[in-house]
């Protein structure tokens, strides 16, 4: 009996399912992950207009608008699906806005928008097949074009310093120097690195806020869409170099190597919300945990 049973087991025929990849699925999906990313960079956006005012948001909402628009008229001229609803072209919008000046005029975000979306993402064939990131390529397109809006700032905490109205941590570091950087925030580092990680200065309309960019980029990391290691690594290659080579600043640093302030440069640019948001796109990223750190690091090193 049981030989025959053991017969009959094996002559039962097993039926597999073929089917193209991918075969691990998850609850995971592009809309899904997309609107998350605009959710955790909407608290940093909020910060810039409410710090900068009026024209910031009104920035925001254009370059968003426009970039939503001439994502769904390219799609609908070339007869391809609509995937405005992905939340892709939001991002791309907002990242323009938050990475640009708060005074550049509103029609400016209309032409990033489209440098953005038309010839930098769908010319090359849509989301998953753009070479570079489409917010950087518009800011880029921008600065190339109108360098100097790209580069006037408002004057938000009314100092003047050595003639320079308005101007970024770093544009004051370097006309100045360091003795006056710390003039400007009343002769206190502690009081100039507090107002730097709030976001109490000037800069582009979203990179100002530290602490906010950083609890989005932890988001983000805890459910699983940016790796840590390559962020870390961004921002910590920044803070070596200026360490060992930014040192040559002013009275408070005597000059040469090793006499830099790693934790200013941390927080004086875009580097924060190029560390959490842009070095980690998913689709312009290396694939690889080691390629993703290589690219960050040279990100940084290249410039230099």
């Amino acid at each position: 009996m049981e030989e025959g049973i053991i017969m009959e087991q094996s002559t039962q025929e097993v039926v597999l399912t073929v089917s193209s990849s991918p075969h691990v699925r998850c609850n995971e999906s592009i809309p899904k992950i997309m609107w998350t990313v605009v959710a955790t960079l909407v608290p940093a956006a909020a910060f810039g207009v409410y710090y900068f005012g009026m024209n910031a948001l009104l920035n925001v909402i254009v370059a968003i608008v426009s970039a939503v628009f001439f994502e769904w008229a390219w799609e609908k001229f070339m007869h391809k699906k609509i995937t405005v609803n992905d939340g892709s072209a939001v991002i791309t919008g907002l990242l323009l806005a938050m990475c640009c000046p708060p005074t550049l005029p509103w029609w400016m975000s209309i032409i990033g928008s489209f440098i953005a979306i038309v010839v930098c993402k769908q010319a090359m064939g849509g989301l998953g097949y753009n070479l570079f990131n489409p917010a950087h390529i518009g800011r880029a397109g921008l600065m190339v074009s109108w360098p100097v809006a790209m580069t006037t700032w408002t004057q938000v905490d009314g100092s003047v310093i050595d003639g320079v109205a308005g101007a970024t941590p770093l544009n004051v570091l370097k006309q100045g120097g360091y003795d006056a950087l710390l003039q400007l925030r009343f002769n206190d580092p502690m009081i100039m690195y507090q107002n730097m990680f709030l976001g109490f200065r000037n800069g582009s309309m979203g990179e100002t806020s530290t602490v906010l960019l950083i609890l989005g980029g932890l988001y983000l990391m805890y459910k699983g869409y940016v790796k840590w290691q390559a962020t870390f690594a961004m921002i910590a290659t920044v803070g070596i170099l200026m360490w060992i080579f930014g040192g040559a600043v002013g009275a408070h640093a005597a000059g040469g190597l090793f006499t830099g302030d790693p934790i200013f440069h941390m927080m004086a640019g875009g580097l924060i919300i190029g560390a959490f948001f842009m070095s980690t796109d998913m689709v312009t990223a290396p694939i690889t945990l080691k390629g993703q750190i290589i690219f960050a690091v040279g990100a940084d090193v290249s410039p230099f």
